[in-house]
């Protein structure tokens, strides 16, 4: 079995070799296009891959709390995914089109509802075509299973354990990562939220320096090397606007050996809902000598 949480195309050959069942997920998705993901997987998709639709079936309609993307109840994720053939004897694989948040907001909810096997796949279905492996415009008919989620609570955090962190500060045992771009952090801007800014005390680690260059993903040394400022022995809460691009920083920061990893899922969308939550802008330093 991987070690990892990602494996390279090399890796899933070698089990297909090996007659050593896979499920694909398919989980591509454009948050300016609702078809995409399905035209997408009409049109090409890796052989007896199901497809998962990221806004219907990963997400819940926003209410008041909760965020833009809430999770959808343990029960309902999973009827889908047993639905699908995925069950916690199942090893998945999960991608879309390269390494994105969609991939890994998938990995995060199997895991979180107690699947030990799942993995993202490197580079996605763009890594599988660009090695010369076939695909498939069919559409494959899964044996359901029954999935009773074995749900892990201790990945995931509410508002109450944020405000706890946020106002303890840096140092206190728990470290808040804001994983959305420098202009959203720093409050210069909020394309998705009617308010800029970020969680006082939160550190800035944009989901995208978790991959190389050319999009695949940093190694482990490497992941460690970024994040060499964030303490082993602390709590790490990882937010972003919805709880969507928080979860590649959830991935990395799990590969790079930290242990006590949780994800906000309402993040910063859920954050600014509550009138009397604090807000900061611009950057936040370490004070000397600490």
């Amino acid at each position: 079995m991987a070690i990892s949480n990602v494996v390279n195309v090399a890796w899933v050959q070698d089990r297909l070799a090996e007659n050593r069942p896979l499920v694909f997920a398919d989980v591509r998705f454009h948050p300016k296009e609702a078809e995409y993901g399905i035209k997408a997987y009409r049109q090409g998709h890796l052989p007896e891959a199901v497809f998962i639709d990221f806004k219907t079936e990963l997400t819940d309609p926003a209410q008041q709390h909760g965020g833009r993307s809430p999770l959808p109840s343990p029960e309902r994720l999973a009827g889908t995914f047993g639905k699908l053939g995925i069950d916690h004897s199942t090893t998945v694989v999960v991608y879309e089109d390269v390494n994105g948040p969609a991939a890994s907001r998938l990995w995060w909810i199997l895991k979180y509802l107690g699947v030990d096997h799942v993995y993202v796949l490197d580079g996605g279905y763009q890594a599988w075509t660009a090695a010369g492996l076939p695909i498939s415009v069919e559409t494959p008919a899964p044996q359901p299973r029954e999935f009773v989620p074995e749900v892990r609570s201790d990945w995931l955090v509410g508002v109450e354990e944020v405000r706890a962190a946020s106002s303890a500060g840096r140092g206190s045992g728990a470290a808040l990562v804001d994983s959305r771009d420098a202009a959203q952090y720093l409050g210069r801007e909020a394309p998705f939220d009617p308010i800029a800014g970020h969680i006082p005390g939160a550190r800035h680690y944009f989901w995208k320096g978790a991959l190389n260059e050319d999009g695949t993903w940093k190694s482990a040394d490497g992941l460690r090397e970024r994040f060499a400022d964030l303490p082993k022995d602390e709590e790490i809460i990882v937010y972003c606007g919805s709880g969507i691009s928080a979860t590649p920083n959830v991935l990395a920061l799990q590969e790079a050996g930290y242990g006590n990893v949780k994800l906000y899922a309402g993040s910063w969308s859920d954050w600014i809902s509550w009138q009397d939550n604090p807000i900061a802008v611009g950057d936040e330093k370490e004070p000397k000598g600490v």
